[in-house]
């Protein structure tokens, strides 16, 4: 059976899991009469509720080409389209010989499209750009293939890789087509044009040993640790001798294949043997992990890794010492946490952890808030009580020794009427406005040059100043100069002076004083943050002050209490809200926001040592 190994690039929402649903059901990898979920490769519990892809994952389907007997394989990589899963982008390029390359009709080439495309590039990939969403009314498709090619000359592309073939398509609808005013049909011309203009694995299969990088890693309750990866040369067969080696050629373990499993549609099946160029899972070693080769007992050297970015952001991952610890949470313990946490840097190679000397903190670094952000919710969602600090970014050093920082660029699409306030909002956070140009939908696109440090906790408030009609896009630029000091958040926050329950008599007035985050009712611990203040400066309050009973009636009554719901922070805005001496208590019920020091004896002494350093 011939093959083919191709992975789907694009930006967020551009298109791509949907169109692999219709790749699937036009291959006849589905049923007819067979029920899917919709974007039946987003199978994670958060990639389906964000409506974004986390994991890249492979699938694979069978096409008969018009005419033919025989069935051609092509394995599919679906790739995240956001920056901070970028490392899984990055390591699974190395299993595949070419991209489909999915650009918005509208959107065109966004900053995901430029880092993935980039890298495949850099790999000698050759691209096919699939124009998604014609049908769309705002469609430019012509501007957009001018973009596309305008990007690949900046990225060096070579001129075989600028000859790349175009498709017009709409993933929802079904239909591709090289006609630029086709509006229906089906996906054959795509299978046609990945056929045609992907080569098949240049490997060798006979009289060469065994070889496997690996590039994904994951669990099964039954079948141990499962290595992910492309056979880069020979053959491999269940029960077959093979032994692991690191980038330094070091041998960490032997043992055997015991279960060999290729992707057929959504599923992995068990398979005898696979040969190189196949996509495949291998089970049998326990210490193995991802950039690791996986070969026969003879070889020596290892597969050259793709080396990944490094991280740009920490955050500092506690035990949960609350007065409220261990009461919704089941994995408390700083060894739970540690092990969880190990086991995460292991199989997700954009994650580094480091210890604390007090064993009982961790700092963990990633590549940006929403991918540390989605690492907590999985805890959370396991049974974890957390202490998170505040996202803070990672520093760097130039040749000469002078202090540098991580910047992005950042792409705004936003309404005339709030560029104003977008622009000032972003020079205080020491932006520089590079490029400022007319957007589709009458909008207005603004590229700027940010410190990542100014951006941490800006994007919530950015939706608050364009009343949720603004578009912002991220992307890792360089280390720069470092900037100085940036203004940070500018309200102090209410504190609770006690422990108890939140009531309505003494929530009332202090809505005077600020933005409540609590309602009545709601158990309370000192050192709790119950609200915002209105005013800079932190505020000691007692939220659950009752009203004094006396034995004398009064004519009248007293008036109802009415209170405003309370202001709920998602975990994300609340990560981004805390200030340096804050926490966010996470547990599998509750965010709370809290002082890093309950006490407020405690508090000031950390104070007054902050400011005599």
């Amino acid at each position: 059976m011939s093959l083919r190994n191709v992975a789907i690039i694009a930006h967020v929402d551009h298109g791509k899991t949907t169109l692999v649903d219709q790749l699937f059901r036009q291959s006849g990898t589905f049923r007819d009469n067979q029920r899917i979920e919709e974007r039946a490769m987003d199978s994670n519990d958060l990639e389906k509720e964000r409506g974004i892809t986390i994991l890249a994952k492979p699938t694979s389907v069978d096409w008969t080409p018009p005419g033919a007997s025989e069935s051609i394989r092509i394995n599919i990589v679906d790739t995240p389209g956001h920056a901070d899963f970028g490392g899984e982008v990055e390591r699974i390029l190395s299993m595949v010989d070419g991209v489909v390359l999915l650009v918005d009709s509208s959107e065109g080439a966004m900053p995901q499209t430029k880092f993935v495309t980039g890298k495949a590039l850099a790999l000698g990939l050759k691209p096919i750009v699939v124009v998604n969403k014609v049908d769309r009314n705002d469609a430019r498709i012509q501007e957009v293939l001018d973009e596309v090619f305008d990007l690949f000359v900046s990225l060096d592309a070579t001129d075989e890789q600028l000859d790349f073939p175009v498709l017009y398509a709409s993933g929802r609808n079904g239909y591709a087509s090289t006609d630029m005013d086709a509006r229906e049909g089906t996906l054959i011309p795509m299978f046609e044009t990945i056929v045609s203009h992907v080569a098949p694995p240049a490997v060798e299969v006979a009289g060469v040993p065994f070889t496997f990088l690996v590039t994904l890693l994951d669990r099964d309750p039954f079948l141990g640790r499962i290595l992910t990866g492309r056979v880069n040369s020979g053959v491999v067969k269940v029960n077959q001798p093979i032994h692991a080696l690191n980038n330094d050629g070091k041998i960490i373990e032997t043992g055997r294949a015991s279960k060999i499993m290729s992707f057929r549609g959504l599923d992995r099946v068990p398979v005898d043997e696979a040969k190189a160029g196949d996509i495949i899972s291998l089970a049998g070693l326990s210490i193995a992990t991802v950039a690791d080769t996986i070969a026969d007992t003879s070889v020596t050297e290892p597969l050259h890794a793709q080396p990944i970015d490094p991280p740009t952001l920490s955050m500092r991952f506690a035990v949960n010492d609350s007065p409220m610890a261990g009461r919704e949470g089941t994995k408390v313990t700083s060894r739970m946490i540690r092990e969880r946490l190990f086991r995460e840097a292991e199989s997700n190679v954009a994650v580094k952890v480091t210890e604390a000397a007090d064993k009982d903190s961790f700092e963990v670094a990633g590549r940006g808030e929403l991918q540390l952000g989605v690492l907590i919710e999985t805890m959370r969602r396991e049974g974890f009580e957390l202490g998170i600090s505040r996202p803070r970014v990672l520093f760097g050093e130039d040749e000469d020794g002078k202090k540098t920082e991580p910047y992005e660029t950042v792409i705004i699409d936003v309404d005339d009427e709030y560029s104003g306030t977008v622009v000032e909002k972003m020079n205080i956070r020491k932006a520089e406005m590079t490029d400022m140009r007319p957007s589709v939908g009458g909008k207005t696109r603004i590229t700027f040059s940010a410190p990542s440090r100014g951006m941490i906790g800006y994007h919530g408030e950015f939706l608050s100043d364009t009343r949720g009609t603004g578009i912002m896009n991220r992307l890792f630029e360089k280390y720069g100069p470092h900037k100085g000091n940036i203004e940070g958040r500018k309200n102090g926050v209410l504190i609770s002076n006690g422990a108890g329950e939140a009531n309505t008599y003494a929530l009332g007035p202090l809505e005077e004083r600020g933005i409540l985050f609590v309602a009545h009712g709601e158990a309370l611990y000192e050192g709790m943050i119950v609200g915002e203040n209105a005013k800079p400066d932190d505020l000691e309050v007692n939220p659950m002050k009752t009203k004094a009973l006396t034995n004398f009636r009064v004519s009248g009554k007293d008036d109802t209490v009415r209170l405003t719901p309370p202001k709920r922070a998602t975990l994300e805005q609340a990560i981004a809200y805390i200030d340096d001496d804050e926490l966010v208590e996470v547990t599998p019920k509750s965010i709370r926001l809290r002082k890093r020091y309950l006490d407020a004896n405690d508090r000031k002494r950390a104070s007054r040592a902050k400011l005599q350093s």
